[in-house]
């Protein structure tokens, strides 16, 4: 209950929260901080954090006097404790080991018999890391708190840190605290342990200091509990944090930019567990773990691994298309659109156009891999899911489905647009992928000119005026406006790109992006918003050419997720989801860079094609160590005069694979 009312607090501030900026970006560091004072109080927010064996909501809350509550959510994904007979058959979707923890878990400090409590909080900064710093208490003691996952075991971690800031010895007594918690599954029985690792005394002298830790951790009986220590825990994040650091680097003027694509790269490869299907990607958000979707995982965060060079997420990849691949059939019945809790299909299938999404995430992961034996592999999948959407095409020529990935939160017809622009897309994509895996010219053309065949289709179905403009209806009644107009923009659909560029960013638009509907019948709709949407549009409408109207809109987007009331990632939803910070999202919000402002299309195995969208008022950008294609490689833009510069660098030799000037009419190609 007390989570609840967490939440609901939370949401209702959000409604009045005007754009200010509460947080210091401290780049070139990765980090941010958000100094306290009575003017930015009361404030309270949560983060999310996640290793391969568990995954925390840290919520935290500062009263009008600076004092912190902290509340801790962790989940032990593999663990499936049964559901009650009196819930619902679904309950056994979201059913996680999951306990909330409040600061009861502490140890208890005693200072001349009485209960030690740390000074007002002082600062909070975000660097991969919760930290959290206290002013000195009315004893001279500052108190240093940090939060972070193990990247390996079921383990959650609080360190803490004391100071003696005073002139005086300072006698601590302390009490441990232990708790224990046992339940079963189907794979039997577990437990959950919270313990404390203090000394029973401390004697703190002058600027002396000490740490320890709390460590919320789990496991089976027929194993032992983890072992790390909270140095070595905390050693283990910082390498992973290292490592999505050192690869593909953004540069750009603007250090907001910068900071949040740092930050997301963070959030999309933390959230990947292990499972029954081995390594695999999954949500978060407190709802989506140890599952896999067509849309998050297949379509939007696998693609971008291997530009990152992630190993770990470009095996998750693999696992979660292959979980999809196993479920074509000869009939071209519809795919599940989920397996969740390590397998699970969802007990009600509905087709949202999830065979165009997974044709176009898995023929873009594929290309952008490098790799023939993996392409080779993924082709049965994409070649299965093309036909299957070719099979659903109505007389008009586009593709019918049930739903779209928002599973009829809104009405979306009997054939919707986005799912026809992911076919669309698919279709390019395929016939790339074919050519340079030496398919017969008869594939190729096949797919070209299905592509060809959609493109008017498209067009003639879902072309419209809609709310005077000359856009798209985003289902054949459809009559208002909808974020997912920026589909065609997204696939190279150019067609209508003023129109629908105006209805995106001045029709649809607000300070939390672009809203799902602003007109809806439905007035709970407008309302609504998910992150996704803006985060498509941006990376269409850079890709059209309209650089510095998306410019303008990602740096005010960027400023508020980063710096703002909330953050510090791109978030799912709102009010659903209680803007969670689901993992894929972040994914999304880095591909707006590599295929919105510098326009990376993967063309085959080892070769691309890129359009830099350099803005009026920058000289300059980049970006670093690309990982794609089986490379590594730099990607720098400048502007010469009227022109520009476009050079390609080879990490491993330092050659120069490409140096053109460009009015940049039309995309570069490159080949390796």
């Amino acid at each position: 209950m007390k989570y609840l009312v967490f939440i609901v607090c939370f949401l209702t501030q959000y409604v009045s929260w005007s754009q200010s900026q509460l947080w210091r970006n401290n780049y070139p560091e990765h980090s941010i901080t958000y100094n306290i004072d009575n003017k930015n109080l009361p404030h309270q927010d949560n983060i999310e954090m996640a290793g391969k064996r568990v995954a925390a909501i840290v919520n935290y809350a500062t009263d009008s006097l600076g004092q912190l509550s902290i509340e801790r959510q962790v989940f032990f994904p593999q663990f499936h404790p049964f559901i009650k007979t009196t819930d619902p058959s679904w309950f056994v979707y979201r059913s996680y080991l999951m306990k909330i923890f409040t600061d009861d878990i502490l140890p208890k400090l005693f200072i001349n018999k009485k209960v030690f409590v740390p000074g007002p909080l002082k600062q909070i900064t975000i660097n991969g890391i919760l930290n959290f710093e206290h002013k000195a208490s009315k004893e001279g003691i500052v108190m240093k708190r940090e939060f972070f996952p193990s990247p390996s075991e079921r383990l959650f971690v609080e360190k803490l840190t004391i100071v003696n800031t005073s002139n005086a010895t300072i006698n601590i007594n302390t009490s441990n605290s232990f708790q224990k918690f046992e339940d079963q599954d189907a794979d039997g029985a577990f437990s959950l342990v919270v313990t404390s690792g203090i000394p029973k005394q401390i004697v703190l002298t002058p600027k002396d200091s000490v740490s320890f830790s709390v460590r919320i951790m789990a496991n089976r009986d027929t194993e032992p509990l983890p072992k790390q220590t909270h140095e070595q825990a905390l050693e283990e994040r910082k390498a992973f944090l290292d490592k999505m650091s050192s690869s593909l680097i953004l540069e750009t003027p603007d250090k907001n930019l910068n900071t949040l694509f740092e930050f997301s790269k963070i959030r999309a490869s933390e959230s990947i567990f292990e499972s029954k299907l081995g390594l695999i990607h999954s949500p978060g958000g407190g709802r989506y773990y140890v599952g896999i979707w067509a849309n998050d995982q297949a379509e939007y965060v696998s693609p971008f691994f291997p530009y990152l060079g992630y190993e770990v997420g470009n095996i998750s990849a693999m696992n979660m298309y292959r979980a999809f691949a196993k479920k074509t059939n000869p009939e071209y019945t519809k795919l599940p659109y989920a397996f969740e809790v390590e397998g699970l299909p969802p007990p009600a299938p509905l087709d949202r156009g999830d065979a165009a999404m997974i044709a176009y995430g898995a023929s873009q992961f594929a290309l952008a891999s490098g790799d023939s034996a993996i392409s080779e592999e993924l082709w049965q999948l994409i070649t299965w899911c093309l036909e299957y959407s070719k099979r659903q095409l109505n007389k008009e020529g586009v593709v019918k489905s049930e739903s779209d990935e928002m599973e009829n939160r809104v009405e979306t017809g009997t054939a919707n647009l986005s799912t026809s622009a992911l076919y669309y897309g698919a279709l390019k994509h395929s016939a790339d992928l074919a050519k340079s895996l030496n398919k017969s010219k008869r594939v190729i053309k096949k797919y070209k000119k299905q592509a060809q065949k959609l493109n008017v289709a498209i067009e003639q179905y879902f072309g419209a005026t809609v709310e005077g403009l000359d856009t798209y209806k985003y289902y054949k009644e459809h009559k208002a406006l909808r974020h997912w107009i920026c589909m065609p923009l997204v696939v190279g659909i150019n067609t209508r790109k003023e129109a629908t560029i105006e209805a995106l960013f001045n029709r649809l638009w607000t300070k939390n992006g672009v809203h799902v509907e602003k007109n809806n019948p439905n007035p709970s709709v407008s309302n609504i918003f998910w992150d996704r949407g803006t985060l498509y549009a941006l990376r269409g409408t850079f890709l059209s050419g309209a650089t510095d109207t998306s410019l303008e809109k990602l740096k005010q987007f960027s400023y508020e997720r980063l710096l703002g009331k909330r953050v510090p990632y791109v978030v799912e939803a709102y009010p659903e989801g209680n803007m969670a910070h689901l993992s894929a999202e972040s994914g999304l919000y880095c591909r707006v860079f590599i295929e919105g402002l510098f326009g990376i299309n993967p063309t085959g195995l080892n070769s691309f094609s890129l359009i830099p969208r350099l803005p009026k008022n920058w000289n300059e950008m980049a970006l670093r160590k690309v990982k794609a294609f089986g490379q590594d490689f730099d990607i720098e833009v400048k502007r010469l005069g009227n022109i520009t510069n476009i050079k390609v660098i080879d990490n491993k030799s330092g050659k120069v694979l490409l140096n053109k000037n460009s009015l940049l009419n039309e995309p570069i190609s490159l080949k390796f």
